[in-house]
């Protein structure tokens, strides 16, 4: 069976998140559709990250095998077609034809997540749901500091939600910038694997630094407790966006590349 590889975008606001659950519309569920309704085929795809209800998508990467041959131009049209048709807020960006190897989830070699805040006294009314509103002025520079405690390999415990179901929580963080241009700051976050809810979790901790309520010492101090209660608030899901799945330019093992950290929670 023809293996296709493809970079998906979706507003995760009408979704339960990216995996398919009984108890609402997820992202899965509608490529899955869309997928049936273009081709007959009924498959389960499978993704490079799974991202909570609210997420956002612009470069999730999903696999799926499909029963005939496409051409990548025409399968791209086709799936875009039927999810428009079915009203859904998702795109296939690009499609391609993958080795037999590649695997969306246990290929990758690293996974980049944006967190968006705006920072102003005037609430959202265009970057509603797309944004985190905080109406005060937060120093984008302490946090960025805050930020450079977590860089590295750690036990991320405080940053885990309870219902994290990795199998451990140790981590490398790669990556964990903070910017602003005016009213917008970021939080780039770059690892192979995340932890549930750990973006989200540092943009709630960071926020407090912003605010002069923590310093760079105690965001270490949280991270060294290991101990979920010593987290900030963990920030709502509008202001996180899967931005991009880095892999190796050759794949021939379908789990060559997976260490033991990831198992694929991966709930940000």
């Amino acid at each position: 069976m023809p293996r296709y590889r493809m970079i998906v975008e979706y507003d995760g606001g009408p979704y339960v998140g990216w995996q398919r659950q009984d108890n609402g519309p997820s992202v899965q569920g509608a490529i899955e559709q869309a997928i049936f309704s273009a081709s007959g085929d009924t498959v389960s795809i499978r993704g490079a990250g799974r991202t909570d209800s609210g997420v956002h998508a612009l470069g999730q990467v999903i696999h799926a095998d499909l029963s005939k041959e496409w051409s990548p131009f025409k399968l791209q049209n086709a799936l875009n077609a039927h999810l428009k048709l079915a009203g859904e807020k998702v795109a296939i960006l690009n499609a391609e034809v993958a080795s037999e190897f590649f695997d969306a989830r246990f290929s990758a070699l690293r996974r980049h997540y944006l967190y968006r805040i705006i920072s102003r006294r005037a609430p959202l009314a265009l970057e509603a749901g797309k944004a985190w509103w905080v109406p005060k002025v937060l120093d984008h520079e302490i946090m960025h500091a805050a930020a450079q405690t977590l860089v590295g390999k750690h036990d991320f415990s405080t940053f885990r939600s309870a219902h994290c179901q990795a199998n451990s929580p140790v981590r490398t963080l790669d990556r964990l910038d903070v910017t602003r241009s005016g009213e917008l700051i970021e939080i780039r976050a770059t690892a192979q694997s995340f932890l549930h809810n750990q973006i989200r979790s540092f943009a709630g901790t960071l926020k407090l630094a912003g605010e002069g309520k923590w310093t760079p010492g105690d965001v270490r101090a949280a991270l060294d407790a290991r101990d979920r209660k010593a987290c900030g608030p963990v920030a709502p899901p509008d202001g996180l966006y899967f931005m991009q799945v880095d892999y190796p330019e050759v794949i021939t093992d379908r789990r060559k590349h997976v260490d033991d950290n990831d198992d694929g929670d991966d709930l940000s």
